[in-house]
């Protein structure tokens, strides 16, 4: 039992000899404390805010997406009428990408009875 114990000891006193070790170690690759930085500029508290003024109301050159301002206006080359033929024709065509009922978009004759018939009838 009494060696037990020793081997246990010495097993936690080398465990404990690691540990220490190993947070010397991380601690001699600390960085410094350099202080507060002092910054001295050329520049007038009057040129300084007349250039924070102009950077304030220009355009974000980072901006992206939705904060990006208005976008710039493309030329086309197709006009107005043929553009809106194509968009009708699409309208007509029915979904491409749509599955069961709501792949087709019925015609207003769908049920073959004149409108004035459905509504006699009603």
């Amino acid at each position: 039992m009494k060696e037990s114990m020793m081997n246990t000891r010495k097993l936690l006193t080398a465990i404990a000899a690691i540990s220490l070790a190993s947070l010397v170690a991380a601690g001699a690759s600390a960085e410094e404390y350099q202080g507060v930085l002092q910054f001295s500029s050329t520049a007038s508290r009057a040129d300084v805010r007349a250039q924070a003024t102009d950077v304030a109301r220009s355009a974000d050159p980072y901006a992206e997406g939705a904060s990006a301002g208005v976008p710039v206006a493309v030329a086309s080359l197709a006009d107005r009428a043929s553009i809106r033929a194509e968009a009708v024709a699409a309208a007509h065509a029915g979904n491409l990408y749509g599955d069961g009922a709501s792949t087709s978009v019925p015609s207003r004759s769908a049920t073959g009875f004149a409108r004035i018939t459905v509504r006699s009838g009603a």
